[in-house]
């Protein structure tokens, strides 16, 4: 087994006011050769958004971007005719492809919003974009590991364009679960969104991250109400 700890507060930051973000591997003016991904997980950033701000119309191309809203209301709109709000609950994901222009904005002007904004490398170039999004039931996460993401259209979740497989959970203090890879030459990379726990012996805070390589099953153990994001992809595209 090999792992890659990435503590909570070693984490790449961009304060400019109206976006507070905090920046797991290199991004924009963070530039740090030892993290620049794990596998084809290139970017996590962790993201507050100011009242009524947000960003302005911009575009991506061959990127799968996955945003995970945390707290208050986002919205989105591109050049496929989508606006859209996503909340707490929601999973958002745009396959980039040839080309999408699109904004994102704060839609409360009271208080601000925050999510989790993931960037997966595809396993297939200059696709049609698309634009997908669900609302997971409100008990699914509960003491549980509920996929959000993966690769099969029929499967759980919203389909992206790469080998990778996202859960999500929420659980008790002192509650144990365990992960199985789907590919065993796969990875899976750990993010603490609240809470402690221990993964495979190893102890994570909030918003600590882990990368996990050459191993097949990861033991749970929460010290803590916890909530987690697992992110199994491929070390290799």
């Amino acid at each position: 087994m090999k792992t890659t700890l990435h503590k909570a507060d070693t984490r790449g930051r961009a304060n400019h006011g109206w976006l507070n973000s905090y920046h797991t591997f290199s991004f924009g003016s963070y530039h740090n050769p030892d993290r620049m991904s794990f596998g084809v997980l290139r970017v996590l950033n962790d993201d507050e958004v100011g009242a009524g701000m947000g960003f302005g119309t911009h575009g991506h191309s061959n990127m799968e971007i996955i945003s995970i809203p945390l707290e208050g209301d986002l919205e989105h709109k591109d050049d496929m005719g989508n606006t859209t709000v996503i909340r707490q609950g929601d999973i958002q994901a745009m396959s980039a492809g040839s080309g999408i222009q699109h904004s994102e904005k704060n839609k409360s002007h009271d208080r601000q919003v925050k999510f989790l904004q993931i960037w997966i490398l595809p396993n297939k170039a200059n696709v049609t974009p698309r634009y997908d999004q669900i609302t997971l039931a409100s008990d699914s996460l509960k003491n549980n590991l509920q996929q959000i993401v993966s690769p099969n259209a029929d499967d759980e979740g919203i389909c992206i364009h790469q080998n990778a497989w996202f859960h999500l959970g929420e659980f008790n203090m002192d509650k144990t679960n365990n992960y199985t890879l789907k590919n065993p030459n796969n990875g899976v990379y750990i993010f603490l969104l609240e809470g402690k726990c221990t993964a495979n012996g190893i102890a994570l805070e909030k918003r600590d991250g882990l990368g996990i390589e050459a191993t097949d099953k990861i033991d749970f153990t929460f010290r803590e109400n916890s909530k987690i994001l697992l992110m199994e992809v491929p070390m290799a595209n």
